[in-house]
């Protein structure tokens, strides 16, 4: 029997898990790194995601609580869309992937784990990065920790609107 070793994993295992809705988040920022949120904007919140398909896996989501669409005003609109522009580019230039899958996923059929908030998936992907481990095992090898992925993204997002 292969074993694989992942012992950062048990911190985010033993951590306690967010009542309510992961995105409506309260306005002070203290807590944020433990929460994972990178930023926010006036209307929307970007965080890494704490159940990644590959390094550097964000969310973004606009602040009101919605799972429709439809409801968004322009200004959420256009500035969810900036949000997502600019995770898109962070990532190019901090992680230098080969391409992205970008999506929204709307209610439980389409697999949105959180079903009552709409959000996007910013996913950067590299050539080569599924393996015989995802193939094989049903298993994904994530290299590095959410922590140490957050403090590198970090910096890029300080200085943008809150």
């Amino acid at each position: 029997m292969e074993r694989i070793w992942a012992p950062w994993r048990m911190e985010y295992i033993l951590d306690k898990k967010p009542d309510g809705c992961i995105f409506c988040l309260p306005n002070e920022t203290e807590g944020d790194r433990d929460r994972l949120v990178l930023s926010r904007t006036p209307l929307s919140i970007i965080m890494l995601n704490r159940y990644p398909y590959t390094n550097g896996h964000l969310m973004a989501a606009p602040r009101r609580h919605t799972a429709d669409l439809g409801s968004l005003t322009d200004d959420e609109m256009l500035d969810l869309i900036k949000t997502v522009s600019l995770c898109r580019t962070i990532l190019q230039k901090e992680a230098s992937p080969q391409g992205f899958n970008i999506g929204l996923n709307v209610g439980r059929a389409a697999g949105a784990g959180v079903e009552d908030h709409l959000h996007f998936h910013i996913v950067p992907r590299w050539n080569g990065d599924t393996n015989f481990m995802t193939v094989i095992a049903d298993v994904r090898v994530v290299p590095e920790g959410l922590r140490a992925t957050y403090d590198m993204l970090f910096p890029h997002f300080t200085g943008q609107p809150t």
